[in-house]
């Protein structure tokens, strides 16, 4: 089964279409979202109409849970909480109350699917040392494999380190140990490169290719000046930071 794994669209609407695009194009057996519909961004509502016409499975990320008003935005930076007021004011109802009842997590056939952490949607795992206390909870879950996102940082991580992809931006995971990977954000990338960022995995052949495509910024950037939201959100886009 082929299963496209976006994350951290945080209301990139021209991200989000132009990934769209190419999943069409590839035609997976099932597209989910690892959290983060919303923030950051203009088009709150125009991302999450999308994902629900398309009936793609979500996770509650952490900026959702505060837009929605499950939780308040505690330890946002200033920029960040801007936008998660702005987020929280400009979606409809309807979207308000569909965020509210996304799951934490969600299990699928071969892997579990987190925003954070299986255990915290608002858990940053940076290094391979971050994953070491979350090992049980999806061994319990009887499963080898985690996709998650929050980080806006592509990573692949296992017990004993992190991984790197081959030459063709794919992945072997193999089954003798958990795999934790993130494959990116497709509406504010933090690694450097604006690309919009997501991934493949193929349970049969257990590999997981990375996809970077590029989308076009200006008009994602204009969108956010034309709100009043930070001109920093606009600015970063083009940075990737």
């Amino acid at each position: 089964m082929l299963y496209a794994i976006i994350s951290d669209i945080h209301a990139n609407l021209d991200a989000l279409e132009t990934v769209l695009e190419h999943i069409e194009q590839r035609r997976p057996d099932r597209t989910i979202c690892l959290g983060d519909l919303v923030g950051y961004n203009a088009n709150p509502n125009e991302c999450v109409d999308i994902i629900r016409e398309r009936e793609i499975p979500a996770i509650c990320g952490n900026h959702d849970a505060v837009a929605c008003g499950m939780e308040e935005p505690v330890g946002f930076n200033p920029v960040a909480m801007a936008a998660a007021i702005w987020t929280r004011e400009a979606l409809t109802q309807d979207n308000l109350e569909w965020l509210r009842g996304l799951p934490d997590t969600e299990l699928f056939d071969a892997f579990l699917a987190a925003h954070g952490s299986p255990t915290d949607r608002d858990c940053y795992v940076f290094t391979w040392e971050d994953i070491l206390p979350h090992l049980d909870a999806v061994q319990r879950q009887e499963r080898s494999l985690c996709f998650f996102g929050h980080t806006h940082t592509p990573g692949i991580f296992a017990d004993d380190g992190m991984y790197a992809l081959d030459e063709d931006g794919c992945f072997y995971v193999p089954a003798d140990k958990i795999f934790f990977i993130n494959p990116g954000s497709v509406g504010q990338p933090r690694d450097g490169d604006p690309r919009a960022a997501f991934g493949y995995y193929d349970t049969e052949r257990r590999l997981f290719e990375q996809v970077r495509l590029e989308y076009p910024i200006d008009k994602a950037a204009a969108r956010i000046n034309n709100t009043g939201l930070p001109d920093f959100l606009a600015d970063r886009l083009y940075l990737g930071r």
